[in-house]
């Protein structure tokens, strides 16, 4: 395994944490990594209820992976209205919706080609 891949898969681990940490609901990892020119190797999409959930999720998400990678996001996008976040680790692309946008934009759909995980959350 490349370290870039073990990174990833550490990214996306904390990343889920830092989601379930605020109770995000709907967490999908999108597996781009046998798609052919894919900007990233995972998309992991949530959802949040509000935008003040949205923002919740994405300072959880960079308190949590900065704390225990020492990674912080290459790019943030969308923090202003808090609809969509769009937080770029490089090989692990964080979508944060609230759920109406979330449908709108179906990301899921465009990249159907992506293996994908749902992860089952307790709450």
């Amino acid at each position: 395994m490349q370290k870039n891949q073990a990174d990833a898969d550490q990214i996306v681990s904390e990343i889920i944490k830092g989601i379930e940490e605020v109770k995000g609901q709907e967490i999908q990892i999108l597996d781009l990594r046998d798609i052919e020119n894919t900007v990233c190797d995972y998309f992991v999409i949530c959802s949040g209820t509000s935008n003040t959930q949205v923002n919740a999720i994405v300072n959880s998400v960079q308190k949590l992976v900065s704390k225990s990678l020492k990674e912080k996001p290459w790019h943030i996008e969308g923090s202003d209205n808090a609809e969509w976040v769009l937080m770029d680790y490089v090989h692990v692309v964080v979508h944060v919706f609230q759920k109406h946008i979330r449908e709108f934009y179906d990301i899921e759909g465009l990249w159907g080609d992506a293996k994908s995980v749902s992860i089952e959350t307790a709450y």
